[in-house]
C-alpha cells in the first residue's frame, strides 16, 4: 500500500469475527513500521461481556515492546541494501516508547505502573519490534498466559514469555509480593552467533503501599 500523504486520512474498514484479546496495527511501509504503531483491542461482545479466565483483572495495562534507532530507520535499511551487509541492530528496546533506567539519559522517564497489594491485573503485551525476538518478565512474579494473538488459551503459569515480532500474549499477574518495585524487562533473544541488540528494556511494577 502506498503511504498516506502528509495531512492527507485512509480509512479502514473491516470485520472482527471470533476473536478477542490484543492485536496492533503499525505503519506499512518497510521499515518505517519502527516509528509509528498502537496497540488494537479487541473486547468480549455485549451479549457475553466476560473474559474466561481464572480470576478477573482488577485492571489492565498494555506495553509495546519496540526497537529504536539512533538514526532514521529507513537510513538504516537503506545503509543496508547500498553496502548489502546486514542492516545496523537497534541501539536500545523501549517499553511504550521508553528504554528505562539501564539506558544514558532515560531512567527519569522509567514508566511506572501501579497495583494495589493482592490485586490481578491484565498486561497486554506486544512485541512491536522489527527484528528480535523478545524475552519479558517481572521480577518475582508469575505471569498466567491467557491469549495469544487474540485467542483465548488454556492458562498456565511461568516466569517469562517469548514474543516474535509482531505476537501478542495476554498474561494475568497477581501482586502478591512483599510491597516494594520490581522491574518489568524485556530482552532479545538470541541463538546464533550474530550481532544483536543486547540490551535490557524496563519498566517498574510499583505498589501503591511501597516504601519511598
Amino acid at each position: 500500500q502506498c503511504p498516506i500523504r502528509p495531512g492527507g486520512s485512509y480509512t479502514y474498514r473491516f470485520n472482527i469475527e471470533e476473536q478477542d484479546g490484543t492485536l496492533w496495527w503499525h505503519a506499512h511501509s518497510r521499515w518505517l513500521r519502527a516509528t509509528v504503531y498502537g496497540a488494537l483491542i479487541i473486547r468480549p461482545p455485549l451479549s457475553n461481556p466476560h473474559y474466561p479466565f481464572p480470576v478477573l483483572p482488577k485492571r489492565e495495562f498494555t506495553l509495546l515492546l519496540g526497537e529504536w534507532w539512533d538514526r532514521n530507520p529507513m537510513d538504516v535499511l537503506n545503509m543496508a541494501q547500498f553496502t548489502g551487509a546486514a542492516p545496523n541492530v537497534s541501539d536500545a528496546f523501549t517499553i511504550n516508547g521508553q528504554p528505562g533506567d539501564f539506558y544514558r539519559c532515560s531512567s527519569q522517564e522509567t514508566l511506572r505502573f501501579l497495583v494495589g497489594s493482592g490485586e490481578t491485573v491484565l498486561l497486554r503485551v506486544i512485541n512491536s519490534g522489527l527484528n528480535q525476538e523478545l524475552f519479558f518478565g517481572v521480577a518475582n512474579h508469575k505471569l498466567t498466559v491467557v491469549a495469544a494473538d487474540a485467542s483465548y488459551t488454556k492458562p498456565f503459569s511461568t516466569n517469562v514469555i517469548m514474543l516474535g515480532p509482531g505476537q501478542t500474549t495476554d498474561v494475568l499477574l497477581t501482586a502478591d509480593q512483599p510491597p516494594a518495585h520490581y522491574y518489568m524487562a524485556a530482552h532479545a533473544y538470541n541463538s546464533a552467533n550474530a550481532p544483536f541488540d543486547n540490551t535490557t528494556t524496563t519498566a517498574i511494577l510499583e505498589y501503591k503501599d511501597a516504601p519511598c
